[in-house]
């Protein structure tokens, strides 16, 4: 039997569309909630799925790494120097700034009705 390529992911609806390869993140968030990357695996203890680390904030209607913007609430640590260190690998490790790397394309579902959200 052959798999299926598409996956269902939901994504925030005031999320930003995805970035074309190679352009600035924009804080879609399609690729953290498809797969975590190393790092990912790491906080979230598994190889597929979203990151646990992810979080969407609402104020900028984006999503961000939390081992970047917020690593304390992700790790439960409380040394500011750890905290300030493991951000800045972090950064470093998924490659912040680089550009968009997902090769992947969002779509809306095909029956999706325009009124519903998935999320409460």
């Amino acid at each position: 039997m052959a798999r299926s390529s598409e996956r269902i992911i939901y994504l925030q609806p005031d999320a930003p569309a995805k970035p074309a390869m190679g352009a600035p993140c924009n804080g879609c968030g399609l690729c953290c909630l498809a797969e975590p990357c190393p790092l990912g695996m790491w906080v979230s203890r598994r190889r597929s799925g979203a990151c646990k680390a992810l979080q969407w904030h609402e104020s900028a209607q984006q999503y961000r790494c939390g081992m970047v913007v917020d690593p304390a609430a992700v790790l439960g640590w409380k040394t500011p120097w750890a905290v300030s260190l493991v951000a800045r690998l972090a950064r470093r490790w998924i490659a912040a700034g680089i550009g968009c790397d997902a090769d992947w394309q969002a779509q809306p579902p095909r029956d999706a009705d325009p009124e519903a959200t998935p999320f409460p």
